[in-house]
């Protein structure tokens, strides 16, 4: 019940201001950063709620069993400086990439015609998505996403507040992923950092044309296997260049 609560709170907490902030207080002042130019109806975010709530007590029963139940067999430890600063501050970009060729490949495996049909299609119902789509889910897929949890803590020696904080920056990427405004600068996509890193126009164009852009924190995989959306670059000058 209290990582339940965490994670309720977290989705809220989150998702709901940064939705208050940019669909409401600066809808109009960032008008010129909407990657899409519709906004979806109140109904539209209900059903993302309704399946995020979902998914919430599915994270937090594969939490709960990581992090109490089969705690014991895991590669956690309590002490987040039991190997030092360097190894607390370098299992971070570690826990990145782990997460980022897991999310990749799964994703990519859901969009195989028969997996996309039972379960990727709850997500891509938001053509157009919101702070709240982040977790909205079908139940396999929640359960999918969630596997990286026990993955890291059997396979990767991790402090859980490492853990734990990696967690939260996940699902602020994933809610900005889906925000539906572009936040990063002009140019940033020509740049020699920006071009690896994923955008919110690039996940944008993945839900609005199904296919392509399906990274999460970076473009390695998509540059790697030619994934990458032709138009993305052409997008982001659109959408950023009144910056």
């Amino acid at each position: 019940m209290r990582i339940a609560g965490t994670t309720t709170l977290r989705y809220f907490g989150i998702a709901g201001v940064v939705f208050l902030i940019f669909y409401v207080l600066l809808k109009k002042p960032m008008q010129h950063r909407r990657i899409q130019p519709l906004i979806q109806k109140w109904k539209n975010y209900r059903r993302d709620i309704g399946f995020s709530l979902l998914t919430v007590i599915i994270f937090a029963t594969i939490g709960s069993l990581v992090f109490v139940v089969f705690r014991p067999y895991t590669q956690l430890f309590r002490d987040p400086l039991q190997y030092g600063w360097g190894y607390f501050i370098l299992s971070f970009p570690t826990m990145l990439l782990i997460h980022d060729a897991y999310f990749y490949w799964v994703h990519r495996i859901m969009h195989h015609p028969k997996l996309y049909k039972r379960i990727h299609h709850v997500h891509h119902l938001s053509t157009n998505p919101s702070p709240w789509t982040a977790y909205a889910f079908h139940p396999l897929e929640a359960i999918l996403e969630a596997g990286i949890i026990p993955l890291i803590a059997f396979c990767l020696p991790v402090s859980q507040t490492a853990l734990g904080y990696f967690l939260l920056f996940q699902f602020i990427y994933n809610v900005y992923g889906h925000l539906g405004y572009e936040l990063y600068p002009k140019n940033f996509h020509k740049h020699w950092l920006g071009r690896w890193i994923n955008t919110g126009t690039a996940h944008n164009q993945h839900h609005q044309y199904f296919h392509g852009n399906y990274g999460l924190y970076t473009l390695i995989w998509d540059r790697l296997f030619g994934t990458l959306r032709a138009d993305y670059s052409h997008k982001y000058e659109e959408v950023t260049q009144n910056s």
